[in-house]
């Protein structure tokens, strides 16, 4: 029986042929990412942003009325409430964002849920009560601080460990891929306002996580080749490397879109922001282990001497004693 072969082992695309025209168009990318973050800004859930959440189902009813529920909060004289759909039709999820003198105070800030509880069952008899939260301000600023510090610190370590293991161009050209990775996942979420919440850091540090196991099978082929073939121009090479790995890299990427496909489509919404978010960084990871990570050690100025050990003084004086040139 003959075994399916998704990339045939004679492969020979010439990737780094491109490789201008798509570094120009990651840049752009990288650039748009985060020009919608800083004029749209992120949906941040209540545990970046603080506030009330309440959570509920309307039993008896096919659809959540989400206007008169946005329209009802906001006459309590709680500011204007975030309502949105949360799972069924029939379940929805209301935020509030409260001053931060109520909200740093629990009975405060259980009292306000409480008011926007009581206030809906009133009107509505198949209100039913799943759950609220209460984040304060300054809670929620310092989980967006720390939340930044993981990623940076991910990110720094990775390029840490990869300057150690190969050379620092290679640090350098991990660092960019992962960049690019967390820019159009960033993104991804400021473009569509999906909720930007604690799930959605464990996301991307699952992105940079896959990213990285991608970029180091590529570069530790172009390890190899660079050692064994010294007379082959680098970009030759670099594809040599990219086509020896591709069959690894799609057989990857294919299974853990098999398994991601369910969630996303028939997945609770829970969920949804979070596996869009390693989605998208799944196709992202991939593409910048080709075309960002690979193609930026030829402007890095690595070239074939690159893992030759270089020869000291005492052994050139060794070699000069033993007659050898």
């Amino acid at each position: 029986m003959r075994l399916l072969k998704l990339v045939p082992d004679n492969t020979n695309i010439k990737f780094l042929k491109w490789r201008i025209p798509f570094f120009v168009v990651s840049i752009l990318l990288i650039a748009a990412s985060w020009a919608l973050v800083a004029t749209k800004g992120l949906n941040y859930g209540v545990d970046f942003a603080g506030g009330l959440e309440v959570r509920a189902t309307f039993t008896q009813s096919a659809e959540a009325p989400v206007a008169e529920l946005r329209n009802k909060v906001e006459s309590l004289g709680y500011g204007s409430p975030v309502v949105q759909r949360f799972g069924e039709d029939n379940q929805v999820s209301i935020r509030v964002r409260l001053p931060d003198e109520v909200s740093a105070d629990k009975e405060a800030a259980q009292d306000a849920a409480n008011d926007i509880v009581r206030s809906l069952q009133a009107d509505y008899d198949d209100f039913r009560l799943d759950g609220n939260d209460n984040v304060s301000g300054k809670v929620s600023g310092e989980f967006r601080q720390t939340a930044l510090y993981a990623l940076l610190a991910a990110m720094a370590a990775i390029a840490v460990y990869i300057w150690i293991r190969f050379e620092w161009q290679f640090g350098v050209g991990a660092l960019f891929a992962l960049f690019h990775d967390v820019s159009l996942t960033l993104g991804m979420f400021a473009l569509f306002q999906l909720e930007f919440s604690l799930q959605i850091i464990a996301a991307i540090l699952a992105i940079i996580g896959y990213s990285l196991n991608d970029t180091i099978v590529v570069y530790d082929r172009i390890r190899e080749n660079l050692k064994k073939y010294r007379k082959m121009p680098l970009p030759e090479l670099l594809d040599l490397s990219v086509n020896e790995t591709l069959a690894r890299t799609v057989m990857t990427s294919l299974t853990l879109f098999v398994a991601l496909l369910p969630l996303l489509m028939f997945g609770p919404a829970s969920l949804f922001g979070m596996v869009a978010g390693i989605t998208l960084g799944l196709f992202v990871g991939t593409y910048s282990s080709v075309y960002m990570a690979a193609p930026i050690l030829v402007w890095l100025g690595v070239d074939s001497d690159s893992f030759v050990p270089r020869e000291t003084a005492a052994d050139e004086q060794e070699k000069k004693a033993r007659g050898v040139v």
